[in-house]
């Protein structure tokens, strides 16, 4: 490293006057000579100018992580209409296709109203009202008694799908209606649980066409069923606690 003439320098010069030459001199390479000069680079950092869009960036790779691990987010109303998540198929829309779904709806309200094989049932209001009032209505087989619109009057078939306000319910032959449940009255039959033996299950069905001896022929209870006061989902029916009262349209 070249240094400077001590001779020529003013610094040094100025040193001399107040200090011995051996002292102004190291004075003069440590201070001066050596000192170290801190330059400002000529052009910024190219971070330091994309400093907004670096934050942004990190802001979002936070947001895109917390993303991942949350759920996504369940379909609206209007969504689910849009994409027809509950409606039945055409080539879905058949009678015989839910017949199994009729037998099993007959189990669980023979499980429910503790019906056995080979037993009488004694059953009353106040027993069975409860429990009919917070079951589930997928499966059974409805009948339209009584209603404000004639023409409804008379139609019957399995119920597919029990909303608030209407039964959807699949004819005898393939079709699919909606019957609302407002100022309707429906009838719904649960036979007697029989023993089924293979190739019998139109018999535990109650098909009139299977020929019984008499003395083993046991009517069937019926219920009606009044829509009006039956305004709720299957789900809410569940856990809603029913308390009797007079109704001035029964």
């Amino acid at each position: 490293m070249a240094f400077p003439k001590t001779t020529d320098h003013i610094a040094h010069s100025l040193l001399r006057e107040v200090h011995p030459p051996d002292i102004a001199k190291s004075i003069f390479v440590d201070k001066v000579v050596r000192k170290p000069l801190k330059l400002r680079p000529t052009s910024p950092d190219p971070s330091s100018q994309n400093a907004r869009e670096t934050r942004r960036s990190l802001r979002l790779r936070k947001t895109e992580h917390v993303r991942r691990r949350q759920k996504p987010k369940p379909l609206t109303a209007r969504e689910k209409r849009k994409l027809s998540v509950y409606d039945i198929p055409q080539e879905s829309r058949k009678y015989e296709i839910y017949v199994p779904l009729h037998r099993m709806w007959l189990e669980y309200m023979w499980d429910i109203l503790g019906m056995k094989v080979g037993q009488k049932s004694h059953l009353n209001a106040q027993s069975v009202g409860p429990k009919l009032v917070s079951a589930d209505f997928h499966g059974a087989e409805v009948e339209v008694v009584r209603s404000k619109c004639l023409g409804r009057v008379g139609c019957n078939g399995i119920v597919l799908k029990d909303t608030k306000f209407t039964f959807e319910v699949i004819t005898k032959d393939n079709r699919l209606i909606t019957i609302p449940k407002c100022h309707t009255l429906f009838k719904f039959q649960i036979p007697q649980p029989e023993p089924q033996a293979e190739g019998q299950e139109e018999a535990i069905l109650g098909d009139s066409s299977a020929q019984k001896p008499p003395a083993m022929m046991i009517p069937p209870m019926v219920f009606e069923l009044h829509g009006s006061q039956f305004q709720n989902r299957a789900a809410d029916r569940a856990t809603k606690k029913f308390k009797p009262k007079h109704l001035k349209d029964l």
